[in-house]
């Protein structure tokens, strides 16, 4: 086990890791900005060290100073949390060139899947249901307009290098795709640095499945079961459940193959997260591979009482993972609520500023996961995560109940936050029968406004 550890990240990722490596009797050294100076998370590390102004570019994302840093402390490993460099290849290598263990994949791994169109090519190559698209990246408006007229309206087009909703739109006909075109390849460009587009099939009222993986370094890949993300807004993803109340044991143990025989074809280490399209008919398809843990972790962990951020750890230190595919059990139903810094009255204007009153909720059954508190500054620079509110209850009614007792419960004032939309949302019957798909939080805000 390793003895001493750097995170790479902040807020409420920072503080998850932290806990997992005091449990684990690693010493932590945690990096900060400027802006994240006073966070009272940095009290509970052994060592911080500030690496920079505010911008995410200047601090969180400057590959010289995280280096710089874990070689002046002479930690052993670096843990990228989710964001910032937990995807970049780079910096895997770095830190390899330099002896230090990336908690994650290797470069190579995160090369083969961090890129959409290779992934899908990885998909398709151990058969693993793959949407309808173009056999690889899309150089023009006329290829795009080919490709979509040979396999049929409606279409998506989508940033190769990225993901989170930028880079992304659909099309209904050739004069919205070539609208299209342009802008997301400008989007994409500006968020990644890379304007290449791929385009499929636009599945119309899909959910969003996905399968949380660990693969060990000895060579055993298992699957921890579905995470739900349907609820989204411009493909952000406001709240996850486990199970599926779409997926049954058959149709899980299907998906679960898919996604342990595509990380296996990327050679793929660690925790990673494949992404699934599930039809209104059943049918499933591969859409991603995110290589890092997910913000939505916690559900998984909820549901099968594993710890998957020490998961991360041990398999980064070499070590087995000590379970087996039929040892992982699906136990109860959890439901996670993101809530964030924006006012859903205001289109979901960024809510910066600084947290006047917070009571957070409890009692049997929740989980709050946050780096938030009164007389924090949730600082504008950075993603508008507040809190992860999480219930573990033995169903799913029992669950969305505890939900909404907690939504009840939890204040935050001083800032604007998502706490209004999630007391909507989970009072609404269709999510009260899991009669959802990607599009049904818009369609809601759009009958009775934002």
């Amino acid at each position: 086990m390793f003895r001493r550890l750097l995170i790479a990240n902040r807020g409420e990722i920072a503080l998850r890791i932290l806990r997992a490596c005091r449990e684990l009797g690693i010493e932590t050294v945690v990096v900060y900005s400027e802006a994240d100076r006073d966070a009272a998370y940095l009290r509970l590390a052994g060592e911080t060290i500030c690496v920079g102004p505010a911008p995410g570019r200047r601090s969180y994302l400057d590959v010289p100073s995280i280096i710089s840093a874990a070689e002046i402390a002479d930690v052993e490993a670096i843990h990228p949390g989710y964001g910032f460099l937990a995807e970049n290849a780079h910096f895997a290598e770095v830190c390899r060139s330099c002896n230090i263990r990336f908690v994650g994949p290797s470069p190579e791994a995160i090369a083969a899947v961090g890129d959409k169109v290779r992934a899908k090519e990885i998909a398709r190559a151990v058969g693993a249901p793959v949407i309808p698209g173009s056999p690889g990246k899309i150089a023009s408006e006329e290829e795009a307009l080919a490709t979509a007229r040979e396999i049929g309206y409606p279409v998506i087009l989508k940033a190769a290098a990225g993901g989170g909703g930028r880079g992304m739109r659909i099309a209904h006909n050739d004069f919205s795709l070539v609208n299209g075109f342009h802008a997301a390849r400008a989007e994409a460009e500006a968020a990644f640095r890379d304007s290449s587009l791929y385009l499929e099939k636009y599945v119309e009222r899909p959910r969003h499945v996905e399968i949380q993986i660990l693969a060990d370094e000895k060579g055993t890949i298992l699957h921890l079961g579905e995470r739900d993300c349907t609820l989204q807004r411009r493909h952000q993803k406001l709240v996850e459940e486990a199970p599926s109340p779409a997926v049954d044991p058959e149709l899980r143990a299907r998906m679960g193959a898919a996604a342990i025989a595509i990380a296996k074809a990327a050679k793929y280490t660690n925790a990673g997260t494949v992404e699934f399209l599930l039809d209104p008919s059943g049918d499933f398809y591969f859409m991603e591979v995110n290589a890092r843990i997910q913000v939505e972790h916690p559900v998984t962990e909820a549901v099968t009482g594993l710890d998957l951020v020490q998961s991360q750890i041990r398999i980064a230190a070499g070590e087995p993972l000590g379970f087996r595919q039929g040892d992982v059990q699906i136990r109860g139903h959890a439901i996670e609520a993101r809530v964030n810094a924006e006012d859903p009255l205001e289109n979901f204007a960024p809510s910066p500023g600084r947290i006047r009153h917070f009571i957070p909720p409890g009692g049997p059954g929740v989980r709050l996961d946050t780096h938030a508190h009164a007389g924090a500054e949730i600082p504008p620079h950075y993603d508008s995560l507040v809190a992860k509110l999480l219930v573990h209850r033995a169903d799913r009614r029992s669950a969305i109940s505890t939900m909404r007792r907690a939504l009840e419960e939890f204040v935050i004032e001083g800032i604007k936050t998502t706490l209004p939309l999630h007391q909507r949302l989970f009072a609404h019957p269709d999510f009260l029968r899991g009669e959802v798909d990607t599009g049904f939080v818009e369609r809601m805000l759009g009958s009775r406004g934002s």
